[in-house]
């Protein structure tokens, strides 16, 4: 493990079911951390990443979710992982730092030198060893992953500047209304442990206010709509915005694959991406069959141990199969999301065909139907083609 002082833990914001209602309605059924990509639960991928990290010492889940949804998947993953992983449900929001900030007993109780702090709906590589050597050579109280973007789409994220010759955070603005910069923030940050000195420095400030504020009561009536709580500390507006170009947060740029996920759409963009990724950090997890004595495979295709898949079936690109499902004879898939126990039928003279579709638990698809473009909820019966629907 190493010494102490070396320690490192990693903290997972997963938001909770009030927040994250783009993803409807993928996620009205199953916690929008749990819903499988590339045959992974979402969370998954960033835990898996933090695997990776030397001397880590403890993984938590911060949200808002009861605490009896996570509690077989964290059983689990630590189990599968050997790493200690909890989860920690929120009273109530407190920000993005403030809730952070609201754990840091706990957090720091393996005394830990470094912490990461990642959001649960970003998809990337998660270049974690990465950063922590990159920001142990900064000698900052931060490291933001960032990614170049277009300047089409930055103003939809936090914009920032950075020094090109030492990588320290210049200029950081939240969804600027004008173009600042083509490098966005990724959601993917390690701090040490003075990241709770500069919260709390906050909080005191706000507090401070509103005493100062009570001297008037006129000037009470003016604030108090647009006074926030005074433990609630956002990362972006709060803690980053004020503190770049004061040598304390720095950058690591990533030119690997980035997306956030926020829409069922994206759930298939970045399973793709996800399952392109397992060639590199997780081959034994993509099926292959040349479709002679087993399903004919093209391209990144998961398949659950316990799934059953006919050997005349077609299946890939970019398909995920979960447990239990039942593909019949000659059935086509094609950038397809296929949750637990569902069954798609062979019966007739033509063949079930779907692509770019998601098909929640236990939905049964009845043969020669076609499915393109949809989104069908669990336990639902398709026994006639359907087109761009979303089938609740």
């Amino acid at each position: 493990m190493g010494s102490s002082e070396e320690r490192v833990v990693a903290v997972i914001m997963v938001g909770g079911p009030t927040k994250g209602t783009r993803f409807r309605p993928l996620s009205l059924n199953i916690p929008k951390p749990l819903f499988p990509l590339a045959g992974q639960p979402m969370v998954h991928h960033p835990i898996s990443a933090c695997k990776r990290i030397p001397n880590l010492a403890q993984i938590y889940l911060v949200g808002f979710y009861e605490e009896r949804e996570f509690a077989l998947y964290v059983s689990s993953i630590s189990n599968e992982l050997r790493v200690p992983v909890r989860y920690l449900k929120e009273d109530k929001p407190h920000g993005s730092a403030g809730g952070l900030y609201n754990f840091r007993d706990l957090i720091m109780e393996d005394n830990p030198s470094h912490i990461f702090l990642l959001n649960c709906d970003v998809c990337c590589s998660f270049p974690l060893p990465e950063m922590l050597e990159a920001h142990r050579r900064y000698g900052g109280m931060g490291t933001i992953l960032v990614i170049k973007v277009s300047a089409e789409s930055a103003n939809q994220f936090g914009e920032l500047v950075a020094d090109p010759d030492t990588n320290e955070l210049l200029h950081y603005t939240e969804k600027p209304e004008t173009f600042v910069s083509d490098r966005i923030n990724c959601g993917v940050y390690i701090f040490t442990p003075d990241i709770f000195t500069a919260i709390q420095a906050v909080s005191s400030q706000r507090k401070d206010r509103a005493n100062l504020r009570r001297v008037s009561s006129f000037e009470a009536l003016q604030s108090a709509t647009r006074s926030l709580p005074t433990d609630f500390v956002r990362l972006d507006q709060d803690i980053l915005s004020p503190l770049a170009g004061k040598k304390q947060l720095f950058t690591y740029e990533t030119m690997d694959f980035w997306e956030q996920i926020k829409t069922p759409g994206m759930s298939l963009k970045c399973s793709a991406l996800y399952l392109a990724q397992f060639r590199f950090t997780s081959p034994h997890l993509l099926a292959h069959g040349d479709g002679t004595k087993s399903t004919a495979i093209t391209g990144d295709v998961y398949v659950h141990p316990s799934a059953k898949v006919h050997p005349s079936a077609k299946i890939g690109p970019n398909v995920s199969i979960s447990a239990n499902a039942r593909i019949g004879a000659g059935v086509r898939l094609i950038s397809c999301i296929i949750l637990d126990d569902v069954e798609i039928k062979a019966d007739g003279d033509y063949n079930a065909k779907l692509g770019v579709t998601i098909l929640g638990e236990a939905v049964t698809v009845e043969d020669e139907v076609v499915v393109t473009n949809s989104i069908v909820l669990p336990n639902k019966t398709l026994n006639v083609s359907v087109q761009e629907e979303i089938i609740l």
